[in-house]
């Protein structure tokens, strides 16, 4: 059990510094050198988990968007009023890219990139969720929850709220002078990018949090 648990802590190790690293310089500039340091482990480990660079990236890849996307479309198809489920929705994005900051520049290189491996993954991944973020923003327009709006161009807004963020903190710090990953920082923006859906999408504004 003890060797299990050091394998798992190992290989997530591997995982983090190896998003780090792919997001910062792509999957041809990356050095896996650099990932086996981040990790704290030597690369022969690196290579016994995975047997490539391009098989570590791909692994990279399905680790950061399986768990968020399962838990998204779990929560986007949830029946029920869709005002509360949306924020649910946005709360929970923001959230995880938080969690995970490295998570839009890892993302916009892998579409950078293109190959079958990136385009399984927005189809297997990627797609249903917005297919399923799409449906509830029909279903509150005709519940009268939501105000009449293109259900396509507000999805996309709705993710570009978050995900612009996090990929402009560099400038966002030159400019605000402010660190956008404290803790009181990211507080402030998702208080913020709630409360400009509830202004701009609700038709009852007020009434939720």
């Amino acid at each position: 059990m003890g060797r299990q648990r050091s394998a798992a802590h190992s290989r997530a190790a591997i995982l983090d510094a190896a998003g780090h690293v792919f997001a910062e310089h792509g999957l041809s500039g990356a050095r896996t050198e650099a990932i086996a340091e981040r990790a704290g482990v030597n690369k022969a480990l690196l290579y016994y988990y995975f047997p490539s660079k391009d098989a570590l990236y791909h692994a990279v890849l399905d680790e950061e968007l399986t768990g968020f996307h399962l838990n998204a479309l779990q929560i986007l198809s949830q029946e029920g009023p869709a005002a509360p489920i949306l924020l649910d929705y946005v709360r929970t994005h923001f959230d995880f890219i938080g969690a995970h900051p490295h998570y839009p520049r890892l993302f916009q290189r892998m579409m950078l990139t293109g190959g079958r491996h990136s385009e399984r993954l927005v189809m297997d991944r990627l797609l249903p969720v917005a297919g399923a973020l799409r449906a509830l923003l029909r279903r509150g327009i005709r519940s009268g929850e939501f105000r009449a709006f293109d259900p396509d161009h507000t999805a996309i807004s709705i993710v570009a709220l978050t995900v612009f963020y996090f990929s402009a903190a560099p400038v966002i710090r030159l400019v605000s002078g402010r660190d956008p990953f404290s803790p009181s920082s990211l507080r402030r923006r998702k208080t913020e990018v709630l409360k400009f859906i509830r202004y701009a999408l609700l038709s009852e504004p007020e009434g939720l949090r």
